[in-house]
């Protein structure tokens, strides 16, 4: 018997790494539209920090403006004008008698002082506030002779002083007072509360005093030209 062949092997076939395929430079068109991306991308990174520099810039430099604009004249005869905080804590309503007594007080020749009078006692009375009520009501207080008071409006007065409607109207129940007060023998060289406790006749000579800074300060403001 013959050998048995030997059956020759054939060497394995090695396996050819393949190469990464090459990488295509985009076309012309691509890198175009590339650089068109990346321009619109900067332009809206600049148009935003350009946004946020002209609003810090608007946040500094409005109030700094209002800072320095010039308020608005207060004019006597315009509420409008009035501040809102008011003057020395006295607003709205009571700016607005505090300026019919001045103007009522000009009418009869009472020149700065003589308003500084009115205002000060109106708001010593009423708080410079037209009501329709007074000591009894608040208080109890009776006259000397035991009868209740009936004391009304800006300067508190009793009804002989006049009728309800003058005495609850600004300007007359100021007439009234500024009468009184023209006959009162030299009241311009006195002490101001005294000269007014000479008119209302108060309990207390020197109540009016605490009002005078604040009664200065109102007048002087509102004597501004309008």
């Amino acid at each position: 018997m013959s050998a048995p062949r030997s059956r020759s092997r054939t060497p394995a076939r090695r396996r050819k790494k393949r190469r990464p395929a090459a990488r295509r430079r985009p076309g012309v068109r691509a890198r175009a539209a590339r650089r068109r991306r990346r321009m619109l991308v900067l332009r809206r990174v600049l148009i935003g920090a350009v946004a946020v520099v002209l609003f810090a810039g608007i946040a500094v430099l409005v109030p700094l403006g209002l800072a320095h604009e010039k308020p608005l004249a207060i004019c006597a005869s315009d509420p409008r004008t009035y501040p809102s905080a008011g003057i020395e804590g006295w607003r709205g309503e009571q700016l607005e008698n505090a300026a019919t007594i001045m103007a009522t007080a000009s009418a009869l020749g009472f020149a700065r002082d003589g308003q500084i009078l009115g205002v000060m006692t109106a708001m010593g009375e009423s708080s410079l506030r037209n009501i329709d009520y007074g000591d009894w009501e608040t208080s109890g207080f009776t006259n000397p002779d035991g009868s209740r008071t009936t004391s009304i409006g800006l300067f508190q007065q009793q009804e002989w002083w006049g009728s309800v409607e003058q005495r609850m109207d600004p300007a007359t129940s100021a007439t009234l007072f500024y009468e009184r007060l023209a006959r009162v023998p030299e009241w311009s060289s006195m002490d101001p509360s005294l000269a007014i406790h000479r008119v209302q006749i108060n309990l207390d000579p020197t109540y009016y005093s605490r009002y005078a800074a604040d009664a200065t300060a109102v007048v002087d403001a509102l004597s501004a030209p309008c």
